[in-house]
Order: structure tokens, then sequence, then C-alpha cells
């Protein structure tokens, strides 16, 4: 296959690994041999993908077993390992349902409820979270998991488009493909990998002919109300959000990249503190200082492109 071909060319650039990053995969029961082949499938690419390009810990990846025992004890763990400053990714990797009141991520025995979940995360030290619920029935979760300061991306935009989903696939190709990377400052961003998994979700139901069965949503800004694009005020933290971000301690090769690197993250800072004041600040002032920092940000990121990190 072509996706597995563009994993394996990705794997050959190995990341610096970043210890402030973490991530849980959890890994839903397929019900048919088909849909639990393709669920590995994805889970190995990813966690490779995680790991070998993206500069996560191998020992900061988390697969527990889809129980809900499992699942609350990996974040009983993380309660106890994460920091204030730390980041964790969670890709829920399956299918979902809804029952006209909740949605639920299929899991084998009991399963585990989107207010559930946002428990578990709200336990946890950092609210530095992103995640990635890429099952059927699972825009429902942005309802529940939405917060200030935490990032949820969903596969469909509610709980009645109840299909197996696509997503997942085209978003591992966001993560190996180069023009995923539209501002080309040599990261890839949170809101940069859905835009192009959206697209090719898209793209894949108009090449078959086929009315389209699921529509992902981002959320950003804590309102609870999913978009398919940027607007509204949604994308922009995750615009400032990396999935292969580095520590300052690892990345930094050099004094003079270390220094851009602190001002990347005092940057990202800025704006992630900016979009909590969006309330309480003046339209024009929030316009013009928003567009101040993304501009400021994107000379950074190309200064540490070229400096060859």
């Amino acid at each position: 296959m072509a996706l597995t071909a563009s994993v394996t060319c990705a794997q050959k650039k190995l990341a610096q690994v970043d210890p402030n990053k973490f991530a849980v995969i959890i890994v839903g029961p397929g019900g048919e041999a088909a849909y639990t082949k393709q669920f590995e499938e994805w889970t190995g690419q990813l966690k490779s993908l995680l790991s070998d390009r993206y500069g996560f810990d191998a020992k900061h990846i988390m697969l527990p077993r889809a129980t809900a025992e499992e699942v609350k004890g990996v974040f009983g763990t993380l309660k106890t390992q994460l920091e204030e400053s730390n980041v964790l990714f969670v890709f829920l990797i399956g299918h979902g349902s809804f029952d006209g009141k909740e949605s639920k991520f299929n899991l084998i025995g009991p399963d585990l409820a989107a207010s559930e979940y946002n428990a578990l995360l709200s336990a946890l030290p950092t609210k530095r979270v992103v995640v990635f619920n890429m099952s059927s029935a699972s825009g429902e979760f942005i309802k529940s998991l939405a917060t200030k300061g935490r990032i949820v991306v969903t596969a469909t935009r509610n709980g009645q488009e109840t299909n197996a989903t696509r997503f997942t696939g085209f978003f591992i190709s966001a993560l190996t493909a180069t023009d995923a990377d539209t501002d080309q400052d040599g990261h890839t961003s949170v809101l940069e990998a859905f835009v192009y998994a959206n697209r090719l979700t898209a793209d894949f139901y108009k090449r078959a002919g086929r009315l389209a069965t699921e529509h992902a949503l981002i959320d950003d800004n804590g309102d609870g109300v999913g978009h398919e694009k940027v607007e509204a005020g949604e994308g922009l933290l995750a615009r400032a959000t990396y999935l292969d971000s580095l520590s300052v301690d690892e990345a930094a090769a050099t004094a003079a990249t270390g220094r851009l690197l602190k001002e990347r993250t005092r940057l990202e800072g800025e704006i992630e503190q900016l979009i909590a004041r969006k309330g309480t600040t003046p339209e024009a002032e929030y316009e013009a200082t928003l567009e101040r920092l993304f501009i400021e940000l994107a000379k950074i990121n190309r200064s540490i492109k070229q400096a060859g990190t």
C-alpha cells in the first residue's frame, strides 16, 4: 500500500526524543475481522510515527487493553507522571455509539462515556490536552470534553453518523505528507493535520460517488461547538500546537537554536493566553494582536527550520 510505503520512508527520518510529550492510544474492538485488522494496522502506523518521526518517547506512548478498568488505570498512572507543562495526546481508534443522550467509545465489556473521559482528563495535572476521537458517533464528545486550553477533534459531526469511519487512515496520511505542512515551516500543527485529513476524507466520498457518512469537527476554544473548518474562533490554538514540537533542552543543538525554541514557546504561550482572554478583549485589539503573534511565530518557525532542527 502507498500509505505503508510512505510511513516506512518517514520512519527513516528519526526525531530527537521530547520527554515533554505523552500519548495514549486506545484501540477498541473491531467486531468484524476486517475492522480488527484495520484498527491494528492504523495503531501500528500511528505508534511508529509518533516515536520515530514526531519525537515521542516510546515509554510515553501507552496502549492500554480496551477495557474500562485498563483505560482508567492508565489515566491513574498519568496522574502521577504528568506535570503541568507536559502535553498529552489521546487517540481513540475504533467504533462509537450514541443513545440519544450520551456518546460512548466502544470497549471490551462496559464502555466509557464522553463524560467519564472528561473526568479522567480533568483530574490530570496538565491542562494541555489534545484528543483525537476518530471513531463513529464521536461528534458528541465535543460537548462533554470542551474546555479552555483543550483541543478536541472528532471524526463525525454528531452521534447520528454511526458508520465506520475512514478519518483515522487519512489522519495518518497527514502525518507523513509534506504538503500537509501548508505554511511550510517544517512542522505539522494539529490544525494542519486536521485540515488535511478532513479534505482527504471528503475527497474519498466524492471520488467514490457516495454520500459522505462522516464529517470531522474541531473545537479548541472551549465553547463546545465543533466546526468543520476554521471559523467562529476555532483553530487558533490548534494552529499553534505542534505534534512534532520538541522541548528546548532536547532539541536545541546550538545556543542560537535554543534561543529560537524558547522564543517559539513564549509566543505559543502568549497566543494561548490571548485566546483565553478573547471575551474580555476589544475585538480590534484582539485581532491585531493575534495577527502580530502569528506573524512572529511563522518567522520563528522558518528560522528554526533553516537552523536544521
